[in-house]
């Protein structure tokens, strides 16, 4: 794997640079419910040295009736200061699954104007195989400014893909699992209906990874955007079940040099709640 500081980094690269004084490293370890897992609980127990728990559901708009929507401008700004992460910092986002939900992090740093974000390939379960130092210790903190300027184009909400699936001038494109996306499995939020955005393609975001968690080959990766029938020649919106997992979809397009990408922040939780929006299944 080629590590770029700017998508997707291994586990030797960030044990080069851990003692570097600039690297600010994010645990955003998240968990569906039916994973029974807790991410804050399993930081506090172990995590990579100097690493600062970031948690999806409190860093987001907590104003919405939507699961961790993109927290307004000064929230972020604050959190991140109290969290001492700022201009100048080279940040590494990982979580507990391997690669789930760190993408998600790794897009919301980009939609905030920071390019300096790299996903740590393989994540914790990787870094411990190894052999790799942990520690229970939560890291010294020292406040640091972060300049924020909003990408509004990488992201996208009810109305806009509503457009995008009528007109058809960008490509959606659905992580969820196959049976989710046609329909044949209930959703697991309850009072949500089953189906996809009409227009959209599926691909399954765990195509887009090895058994171990990390990222599959960048001629890998196109290749299956292509099987899934996604035209690489027009924008895509990604989206999945509530805005997680169609990050892995967003950062797998970023590492094919595809530019034009932006995340339904809404997704399936948003579309498949509201009666007058149409449904496909199969």
């Amino acid at each position: 794997m080629s590590d770029d500081p700017k998508t997707l980094v291994s586990t030797d690269w960030l044990a080069e640079h851990l003692s570097m004084p600039d690297l600010r490293i994010l645990d955003a370890s998240w968990y569906l419910p039916d994973m029974n897992r807790d991410g804050r609980a399993e930081y506090d127990k172990a995590h990579i040295p100097g690493a600062r728990f970031f948690d999806i559901d409190e860093i987001s708009d907590t104003r919405s009736a939507l699961p961790h929507m993109v927290p307004p401008v000064e929230k972020f700004m604050s959190r991140m200061r109290a969290m001492g992460v700022g201009d100048g910092h080279q940040v590494v986002v990982y979580d507990g699954a391997g690669l789930f939900s760190a993408a998600r992090v790794w897009w919301l740093f980009r939609l905030m104007g920071q390019s300096n974000v790299a996903v740590l390939d393989g994540g914790f379960p990787k870094w411990q195989a190894e052999g790799r130092p942990v520690e229970d210790m939560p890291p010294v903190i020292r406040d640091r400014h972060m300049t924020v300027t909003v990408q509004n184009d990488m992201v996208k909400d009810v109305t806009q893909v509503a457009a995008a699936s009528k007109l058809k001038d960008w490509e959606i494109v659905d992580a969820r699992s196959a049976p989710r996306f046609r329909g044949e499995e209930p959703e697991p939020r309850e009072g949500l209906r089953s189906g996809h955005i009409p227009g959209s393609q599926n691909l399954h975001y765990k195509r887009l990874l090895n058994d171990d968690g990390t990222m599959r080959p960048v001629e890998d990766l196109r290749a299956a955007f292509e099987a899934s029938n996604v035209d690489l020649d027009k924008p895509v919106i990604t989206s999945c079940g509530s805005g997680v997992t169609a990050a892995i979809l967003s950062l797998a397009l970023e590492r094919i040099g595809h530019r034009r990408h932006a995340l339904y922040d809404g997704s399936w939780t948003e579309w498949g709640m509201y009666g007058d929006l149409k449904v496909e299944t199969g």
